[in-house]
């Protein structure tokens, strides 16, 4: 066996040219089969530890997904809004602990704009129940000030005591702005890898504030209320976009849900985070699927090239495995060789295909957390990846055994007879 292995490797090293860009197709693919492999848990990790201790979100009637979607990732726009005295029957149910309101609708150069009160920076968590946390400064106090996730103050180069204005809408260019009604930067949240990194936060009140002098998506005309006077009018919101609940008792959660659900006052949807989220993996879910069999195509045509590769080299090599076989190598000693070269360069590809893997993580992990807020985790193989990469090895071991028995069938009389 060991003299086996010694022919194999002297073998693929005389022909390391052609089995080294066949090596490095194998390697390529298997790195591009485990990246999105790890792109896909990411991605979950990532929407999954965007919220946490959070019990219920609340909103107006429409899908769980939606509801979801808008009042969490900051993804898409609410149907409707939902009535203040609605939020006060909920937050002042005796089974809600904390409740945090927020309103969405506005936006800062493509950022969202989340109006809310103090009990978000004391309430909110992610990921392994982490609180928010300030890198600088503090929580609104005043009635213009505004607070920036991580990403916003690092991408617009922002500092504390900076001038913002806001636009009205969301979007990044053709928007009206609330340029009468300029915020001022007093808080700087440390960065999170969820969409609070690309939030701009304001109190409830300023909300209301900046649209005083609105109505329908628009300015009314003739009328321009200055910011100085806007505290002489009643700055309590009408209407929210949606709330966070949490309660005192999880075992409460089904009989808090159904009273909200069934609220009279109008309609509205209570739904728990991890079952809306169960229901938008199985919506994108096709789409994850048909990424992996892309992949596990790209890997089969890199094996497949390694089959076609050693087909073509047996022309060349006919002489050479004659010549074992004259000197007392069997047609399974033929059949093994061939196989255990087709075996080495799969092996050797996945390990440099894992290799470059872990290169492009240290490389883009940064990256793809400021532009995508994917969190990417440098870490051990998983037992999923294990189970792909056996997949790759199983069938670069199939796939090996086609020009192996090639070889096998290869007679001694064909190699020394020199053809016509």
């Amino acid at each position: 066996m060991k003299s086996l292995l010694f022919l194999a490797a002297h073998s693929a090293w005389n022909r390391r040219l052609t089995l080294g860009v066949t090596l490095l197709a194998v390697a390529l693919s298997v790195t591009l089969l485990l990246g999105v492999e790890r792109i896909r848990h990411a991605a979950r990790d990532s929407f999954a530890r965007s919220v946490a201790g959070t019990d219920l979100v609340v909103g107006a009637r429409t899908s769980p997904v939606q509801l979801m979607l808008y009042a969490v990732f900051r993804i898409g726009e609410a149907s409707n809004n939902i009535r203040w005295q609605s939020y006060r029957a909920i937050a002042d149910n005796p089974a809600v602990a904390w409740s945090i309101p927020l309103s969405l609708g506005d936006s800062h150069h493509g950022f969202p704009v989340v109006g809310t009160s103090s009990a978000y920076f004391e309430h909110f968590h992610y990921a392994d129940a982490q609180p928010l946390s300030f890198a600088q400064g503090q929580p609104f106090a005043e009635l213009f000030d505004a607070v920036l996730g991580g990403e916003v103050a690092e991408r617009l180069a922002y500092h504390l005591g900076d001038r913002i204005v806001l636009n009205h809408g969301m979007g990044e260019v053709g928007l009206a702005e609330h340029a009468d009604k300029p915020f001022t930067v007093v808080g700087i949240l440390a960065r999170t890898g969820t969409p609070v990194d690309r939030s701009v936060h304001i109190s409830l009140p300023a909300m209301e504030a900046i649209h005083l002098d609105w109505q329908g998506g628009a300015p009314l005309p003739g009328l321009a209320i200055p910011a100085e006077y806007v505290r002489k009018f009643d700055l309590t919101p009408k209407e929210i976009t949606a709330v966070l609940v949490g309660l005192h008792s999880r075992a409460a959660v089904f009989k808090v849900q159904r009273q909200i659900n069934t609220y009279a006052g109008e309609p509205l949807l209570a739904v728990l985070p991890g079952v809306a989220l169960d229901q938008l993996w199985q919506v994108v879910g096709v789409a994850e699927r048909t990424l992996l069999a892309v992949s596990a195509m790209v890997v089969v045509v890199g094996l497949s090239g390694l089959v076609a590769v050693l087909l073509a080299s047996l022309g060349e090599r006919r002489r050479e495995l004659a010549i074992l076989r004259s000197v007392g190598a069997r047609p399974t000693d033929l059949f093994l060789l061939l196989c255990v070269e087709g075996l080495f360069v799969v092996l050797l590809g996945t390990l440099l295909g894992l290799a470059l893997l872990a290169l492009l993580g240290a490389l883009l992990a940064p990256l793809a957390q400021a532009q995508l807020g994917l969190v990417i985790d440098a870490r051990w193989i998983s037992p999923d990846e294990i189970v792909l990469l056996a997949a790759v090895v199983g069938v670069g071991l199939i796939a090996s055994l086609v020009p192996g028995y090639r070889a096998y069938r290869m007679s001694l009389a064909d190699g020394l007879t020199p053809r016509v």
